[in-house]
């Protein structure tokens, strides 16, 4: 570990009962760190004239995946700072993000004209991925409940120069009953959910320290909550994208049992990503999933070096 933050007993035996063999792998992924990546604002420029200005910086850096142009790793070490002080991130002409918090806006695809809610949007990432997908055309509702980090999630805004957003402040559940009285409907929705994190551990050990089994149970109820919520709001054909940053399945898989088994309109979507994932668990301690949770995502450090994410993405019946 890069800290001497010891993981506490019961979260080492969930990780070894999830990954098996792999979990060796996973503990030492942990002493090293994530790529130092970071996502052209397409609103402002191009990757490749971002690209040529860094590199005349002397930065060093490499695009992974060919069909994601604007998903960017610097190679090379920079001066302490550098890399968030310089002027191209001032101006909002890239975002520092992990990769693995990309790819959720990737799966949701918007598309210019289309109606967007981010349910859980500070500070504000995958907003303005969205926003660039979309290229400020069409309108993304940004809802976040906290004012401190509605502030954050307006400046990453303003920043980037995003323009069809708009910010709302209430709790999720309850903004989208709201939404659904006024009979209000989404083409596409994200519930980047809230979590205990578990998949930033290998950039942020702190995690270590709060994570507490009680907690993962609290949260798995909340999130069927939104989720459930959120169904509610989006249109017939539209699509739904679930995410979380933690390896814990009673906020993973467990909630997209949940949904399929509560909203039979509701089908789950086969996913590609670009980074190495494996397919969502079909059984967990004493619970069974249905089948088609496999079609869900997880990511974890020891095969990305990135953060740990999971990811799925469902469609309502026509």
């Amino acid at each position: 570990m890069k800290t001497n933050i010891q993981p506490k007993p019961l979260f080492l035996e969930r990780m070894k009962e999830l990954l098996g063999k792999d979990f060796e792998k996973y503990i030492k992924s942990l002493q090293g760190n994530t790529l130092k990546s970071f996502r052209v604002n397409t609103l402002k420029i191009s990757p490749e004239e971002l690209k040529k200005r860094l590199e005349e910086k002397k930065w060093e850096v490499d695009q992974p995946f060919k069909e994601y142009p604007e998903i960017m790793v610097i190679k090379n070490n920079l001066e302490p700072g550098e890399f968030g002080r310089s002027l191209e991130h001032q101006l909002g002409y890239y975002y520092i993000q992990d990769i693995a918090s990309m790819l959720p806006p990737v799966v949701l695809n918007p598309k210019p004209d289309e109606t967007i809610l981010d349910l859980c949007a500070s500070p504000g990432s995958k907003t303005t991925q969205i926003a660039s997908r979309m290229e400020n055309q069409g309108t993304i509702i940004a809802n976040e409940i906290s004012l401190h980090r509605i502030k954050i999630l307006a400046s990453n805004l303003e920043r980037c120069g995003v323009t069809n957003a708009i910010i709302t402040k209430k709790e999720g559940f309850a903004l989208c009953n709201k939404l659904k009285q006024e009979g209000f409907l989404f083409d596409k929705i994200l519930v980047d959910a809230p979590c205990s994190g578990e998949g930033t551990i290998i950039s942020n050990q702190k995690t270590l320290i709060m994570w507490n089994i009680k907690t993962v149970f609290n949260l798995s109820k909340i999130q069927k909550s939104l989720l459930s919520s959120a169904i509610e709001i989006l249109k017939p054909g539209g699509e739904i994208v679930y995410s979380t940053c933690t390896h814990a399945p009673e906020e993973d898989e467990e909630i997209i049992d949940f949904i399929l088994k509560k909203f039979p309109e509701m089908k789950i979507e086969k996913i590609n990503l670009p980074v190495k994932f494996a397919q969502g668990i079909t059984n967990w301690k004493d619970k069974e999933y249905v089948e088609d949770v496999k079609y869900s995502c997880r990511i974890y450090p020891h095969e990305t070096q990135t953060e740990g994410f999971f990811i799925a993405k469902l469609r309502k019946d026509k």
